[in-house]
């Protein structure tokens, strides 16, 4: 069993009953948040999906970081393959009792993965040029969406806090500790499912120096600062769709 699986009481729904198939590393990633109107945002979602809130506002999250050890269960990190950055631009909706992510858009640096994830989990995914560079106080994160239309961020971000957990009931913990993603393929709904322990959250600052990421999906974001977390690191295994 991985160590994983025996951390569950955070989860707010049971874990699959059948294998994970996939393990991957999130490294440095930042969750820049602006609150939206669900009237507006609401023209932006399939039609099948119920959006989700707090306190009558909906949010939408624009999330750098870079992976590591992308791997298919029983099979080695393999070189080329298994270490790449990615960008969602991601909101927030619940299925059946089961809050989870709706992504906007995926951009990442591995042709094959973008082949992948549109292939077998209908999402999203764009081929980017991207780079990040890792220092002791801040990262460097830059990404240009090769093809699909304009779709660019150059930012600067780092943690501000020591490491905590978000408590439930907070704005934090609905944002951050969802445990599956959907998708609408063909009119139909579908989920994959996630497992993790609980995000290792620090408090963030960022500046972004260009940010055309949610414009890219239609979504106009308003002038204000966005609520930003920081993760250092995280190992997470994944479900089929």
């Amino acid at each position: 069993m991985h160590p994983a699986l025996k951390v569950v009481e955070h989860r707010p729904f049971a874990l699959p009953d059948e294998p994970w198939i996939m393990k991957q590393e999130w490294n440095d990633l930042l969750f820049a948040h602006w609150p939206l109107s669900p009237q507006y945002l609401r023209q932006f979602i399939p039609a099948q999906l119920p959006l989700d809130t707090f306190d009558g506002q909906a949010w939408i999250a624009v999330t750098p970081f870079h992976m590591t050890g992308v791997r298919p269960r029983g099979v080695p990190p393999l070189p080329g393959l298994s270490a790449f950055p990615e960008l969602n631009v991601r909101t927030y909706v619940t299925v059946g009792g089961k809050p989870g992510v709706f992504f906007f858009s995926l951009d990442c640096a591995n042709r094959p993965a973008v082949w992948a994830a549109r292939t077998f989990y209908h999402l999203p995914y764009f081929k980017a040029r991207m780079s990040v560079t890792v220092g002791q106080q801040e990262i460097v994160y830059s990404s240009q969406r090769a093809a699909g239309g304009p779709a660019e961020l150059h930012a600067t971000y780092g943690a501000t806090s020591r490491v905590f957990r978000a408590r439930p009931g907070s704005l934090e913990h609905f944002l951050i500790e969802r445990y599956c993603l959907y998708t609408v393929h063909q009119e139909k709904i579908y989920r994959a499912e996630i497992h993790h322990v609980p995000w290792p959250l620090q408090n963030a600052r960022a500046t972004f120096a260009v940010n055309t990421m949610a414009a890219a999906a239609g979504v106009a974001l308003p002038d204000t600062d966005p609520l930003l977390h920081f993760a250092k690191h995280l190992e997470v295994l994944i479900w089929p769709l």
